[in-house]
């Protein structure tokens, strides 16, 4: 009797909006009869008999013999998973390594300060440190500057001297050969090696010259005082 006075209803709601929207759908008796009867069961939980995981057991999965797993058991079903809450909280070395990673992590805000302290510190006498070893090279500066001038002087002396040396060498090798020689042919420096033995033999003879004046000169005799 229920059923046919809802189907009465619905044929009596479709007439009257039937003339409303003749482009709209009109849902059918059928379908809103199921919704209406629509009557979900609750979703029961089986707090009298659990799934507690059997841990010897070789078929039950790693995942449900591990502690995470029993905290969530004891955790949904309390003291009917039949889990002892004392072995839930974590052992002596896992206490440790938390503390350890809380202060290594998360410290207290007086480590954060003496940690910012230090590090202000330690970068404060790195740059005073620097800027001392600025000021002492600044002070160097000018006798850097002066003594690298001193030396291009003299490194360009030396390539002066070095070049008219080199054209004397070649037009003596001219004049000896009577052809302009090339420096570096064995000849050339054959005449070269020739010719500094010379000036060698030269100079030790002006040497020994000068040390024979000097042995021979009269000592003179200091004059008495009266």
């Amino acid at each position: 009797m229920a059923v046919s006075v809802i189907c009465r209803r619905t044929a009596g709601f479709c007439r009257t909006f039937k003339g409303v929207s003749t482009s709209k759908a009109v849902i059918p008796a059928h379908s809103l009869l199921q919704i209406a009867s629509y009557n979900p069961k609750p979703l029961k939980l089986n707090i009298s008999k659990p799934y507690i995981p059997d841990k010897d057991n070789e078929k039950t999965p790693e995942w449900q013999k591990t502690a995470r797993y029993a905290r969530k058991l004891f955790g949904r079903y309390g003291s009917a998973a039949g889990i002892d809450p004392a072995s839930l909280w974590p052992s002596s070395e896992q206490l440790d390594r938390i503390v350890a990673d809380e202060a290594e992590w998360h410290p207290p805000l007086e480590v954060i300060l003496k940690n910012v302290e230090a590090k202000q510190k330690e970068e404060t006498e790195k740059r005073l440190a620097k800027e001392k070893v600025i000021a002492a090279n600044m002070a160097k500066m000018p006798k850097m500057i002066a003594d690298w001038r001193r030396e291009k002087r003299e490194t360009t002396q030396k390539l002066k001297v070095e070049k008219e040396r080199r054209a004397k060498l070649l037009d003596e090798a001219r004049q000896r050969f009577g052809y302009a020689m090339d420096p570096r042919s064995p000849k050339f420096l054959e005449m070269v090696a020739e010719i500094e033995k010379e000036e060698k033999k030269k100079r030790k003879l002006m040497k020994s010259r000068l040390k024979v004046a000097q042995t021979a000169a009269p000592v003179t005799p200091p004059v008495a005082s009266s």
